[in-house]
């Protein structure tokens, strides 16, 4: 008798969508930015929750990471890639233009407009481990930041709250001040969400910070590059779609997904 092995399903084929990644769900605030931007647009997401978080990985790791992604979603037919990462990002980036000929927008801790706000001289960087010892942050701090104080702060534990959706709660709150208290003391007056997952903390992080604090989401500078470097490139008309993508668990990520971006998300498996 003949065993029935089932069909796989077909891998998926985006062609011309705009596709989206982070280590987990943090990015889904730049795919919000993205969304608002471009509303005829496909975009697909895809959350690397099976390897997160990034800002803990080695250099290494984070690279193979940011190439395995970034080219499973150039053989699905993309248009663009937006690593939606701060972490990718600063390691990993150029290898990833290096290996495709679509167009790569990354986001980057938003240093320059921070110095070019503070009134008091002193700005503050919320991020991970590896994106504060980056030499793309270096290289920004010295590019940017004459005259200025920088106080760059790793926040452990800040990825896993959201990617957790831990919002709230004396927890949550215990873990971030420890991270901007001291930044606040020091005369910081801005604060830059180093993070793509951190604005979604972003409503106790400003009650924590102070009202005279102001906080920098660089989600809508990447949504106006995307624009930009897209050009005559763009679908104007109508309504996208969004797809979502994990290499996590989905019965956990569309829990999260379904609490940052709204019920009708649906979350599919990715192989990791």
């Amino acid at each position: 008798m003949s065993t029935h092995h089932p069909t796989p399903e077909p891998l998926p084929v985006f062609d011309h969508a705009i596709g989206v990644f982070d280590s987990g769900v943090g990015g889904l605030s730049v795919l919000r930015a993205i969304r608002e931007a471009l509303p005829g647009e496909d975009l697909v997401y895809v959350a690397d929750s099976g390897h997160a978080p990034y800002g803990d990985q080695s250099e290494a790791h984070i690279t193979q990471r940011t190439l395995t992604v970034g080219q499973w979603l150039a053989q699905q037919g993309v248009k663009a890639i937006t690593i939606a990462c701060n972490t990718a990002t600063v390691v990993a980036a150029r290898s990833l233009r290096e290996h495709t000929h679509l167009p790569v927008v990354a986001i980057e801790p938003a240093i320059k407009p921070a110095v070019a706000l503070t009134r008091t001289g002193v700005v503050g960087v919320l991020a991970t481990r590896q994106t504060v010892q980056s030499e793309s942050v270096a290289r920004l701090c010295a590019q940017y930041g004459e005259g200025k104080r920088i106080l760059l702060q790793a926040c452990p534990g800040w990825v896993e709250l959201v990617e957790q959706a831990n919002l709230h709660g004396p927890h949550t709150e215990a873990l971030l001040r420890q991270f901007i208290a001291p930044l606040v003391a020091q005369g910081a007056d801005t604060l830059v969400l180093g993070c793509t997952h951190y604005p979604f903390l972003r409503d106790t992080i400003q009650r924590l910070a102070g009202e005279g604090v102001t906080l920098i989401d660089p989600a809508e500078a990447v949504a106006r590059e995307l624009v930009r470097r897209l050009g005559n490139n763009l679908h104007t008309q109508g309504h996208g779609s969004t797809r979502f993508f994990t290499t996590g668990d989905v019965v956990q990520v569309q829990r999260v997904v379904a609490h940052l971006w709204g019920d009708s998300a649906t979350v599919h498996a990715l192989p990791s």
